[in-house]
């Protein structure tokens, strides 16, 4: 028994003649006369009905068929997978990220595909989230991790949120009690220079009505946690942008939560290659 004569036996099956599969799988109608032959010369039943209106499968030619076409389906996925495999040879994977989604989520997921797709070449570069998407619509990333929801320009999907806490000295933040509006309202904050986080943070300051006092606007999510813990203000961050926390400095959640969603964008109209097929695939078994 080998995989042509299953496959024959199946075109026989829908189309119900010699002569219609013979022309669909392109052979001759001897050729496949000969495979259905020996198919059932070496499973000793008979597999086909002959006659004037064609062939018609017996009963067991039906029970046949059904696994038969499993065992085809089978192949195919067997080829997909080893043609796949013949295309990540000596390919690359070329990832950009925002810094937290780089530290925190993307290790693990680099470290898993090496394992599985050792000849494959992945590099990664850091940049803001508008630095990301450059990187991707240039053609100088493949793929990348940005927080969503971002333009019609990219095809996303989520990987994880990320919760929004409140940072504070923890000799300023002695009790274990839920902070307030009220409290908040009473401290200056050390706020991310021009960030997307920091714009969901006003945001969200604005629609419950709150009034944000501002310090410091600086660069790095870093400083902010350093100059919290000296006592310098409070910060308002996604929890993965400000760890690793200090002792010093004791994290909250925000009167009404705030999350930011964090996702795995290509371009929409670049199909990808199989080195980001795969790697999406690590990605959303997170």
């Amino acid at each position: 028994m080998n995989i042509s004569q299953l496959q024959v036996l199946v075109t026989i099956g829908k189309c119900g003649s010699f002569s219609d599969a013979a022309m669909q799988l392109d052979m001759s109608q001897s050729a496949v006369s000969r495979a259905i032959a020996s198919l059932e010369n070496e499973l000793n039943v008979p597999l086909l009905v002959r006659g004037r209106m064609g062939a018609k499968l017996t009963t067991i030619g039906a029970r046949v068929v059904s696994h038969a076409k499993q065992i085809l389906e089978l192949r195919e996925s067997i080829e997909y997978e080893v043609n796949l495999e013949k295309a990540l040879y000596n390919s690359r994977l070329r990832i950009a990220s925002f810094r937290s989604a780089s530290t925190h989520i993307l290790p693990p997921k680099i470290a898993e595909f090496q394992r599985h797709y050792p000849r494959v070449e992945v590099s990664l570069d850091e940049f803001d989230p508008a630095g990301v998407e450059q990187a991707l619509r240039s053609g100088g990333a493949d793929l990348g991790l940005l927080p969503l929801p971002r333009s019609e320009d990219f095809t996303t999907w989520e990987i994880t949120r990320d919760e929004y806490v409140v940072l504070l000295p923890k000799a300023q933040h002695p009790t274990a009690k839920p902070i307030t509006w009220d409290e908040l309202s009473t401290r200056s904050f050390i706020l991310l220079n021009y960030a997307e986080c920091t714009t969901a943070v006003r945001e969200h300051w604005s629609r419950w009505q709150q009034p944000l006092k501002v310090a410091y606007n600086v660069k790095e999510d870093s400083t902010i946690v350093s100059m919290v813990a000296q006592g310098l203000g409070a910060a308002i961050l996604p929890r993965l942008a400000a760890m690793p926390i200090p002792d010093t400095v004791d994290s909250c959640p925000l009167p009404v939560p705030l999350e930011r969603v964090i996702g795995v964008a290509i371009l929409a109209n670049v199909p990808p290659s199989p080195a980001v097929t795969r790697f999406l695939e690590v990605m959303k078994n997170s």
